[in-house]
């Protein structure tokens, strides 16, 4: 099951120096879900493609060892049934993997944080070596967690942009959230994004 994505949109309100001033780790969410232009928008900045074959993050020798995943749970975005996704950056679209709410098993797997199972959605920042280690060899490596590092910013600068709240989670069981995700070995985890409608005052 592919679902279409709303068109990212390119001119926001709120300026990148702006959004870098406010950037902070929010832990606490409301239960109002996500729209799926906001989910959307946090995707294609995250890993959107760009013209000339580009995305929105820069890569090592343009491999792109990155993919992202969304994990929903119920009532998490609107018009959009809990599961597991795929984003899909060439065509903006979601490929559902598995139907369900997996926020309490992933939320084990994340060493029991209370924001990841509180959030609507979590953006899983997945990548697969080999396109850039097979050029670069063990240095690629170090290219792709640099390129985590981008994305990550990335969302965390749109969520801005959003008026949502974000953290970066580092702290998982890799082998869980890999099976969580369907993922065959030699898939690295590198980062968990909870995301969701900020608490009043934070």
């Amino acid at each position: 099951m592919e679902i279409k994505l709303p068109e990212p949109v390119l001119e926001g309100e709120m300026s990148v120096e702006e959004a870098l001033a406010r950037r902070k780790s929010r832990r606490c969410y409301r239960a109002d879900p996500l729209t799926l232009k906001e989910v959307s928008q946090l995707l294609w900045a995250g890993q959107g493609a760009v013209k000339g074959g580009r995305r929105t993050a820069p890569s090592a020798g343009a491999t792109y060892p990155m993919e992202l995943y969304l994990v929903v749970r119920e009532m998490g975005v609107e018009k959009l049934v809990p599961g597991i996704y795929r984003y899909n950056p060439e065509s903006h679209t979601l490929t559902l993997i598995e139907r369900g709410d997996f926020s309490e098993y992933l939320y084990r797997a994340a060493l029991e944080q209370s924001w990841v199972l509180e959030a609507p959605v979590n953006i899983v920042l997945v990548a697969y070596p080999p396109r850039t280690v097979t050029r670069y060899g063990n240095r690629g490596y170090r290219y792709i967690y640099m390129e985590a590092g981008h994305v990550s910013q990335n969302i965390y600068l749109q969520a801005e942009a959003l008026d949502l709240a974000t953290v970066a989670v580092g702290a998982f069981y890799d082998e869980d959230v890999r099976g969580l995700l369907r993922l065959p070995k030699g898939y690295m985890i590198l980062y968990i994004h909870p995301v969701g409608r900020r608490c009043r005052g934070d």
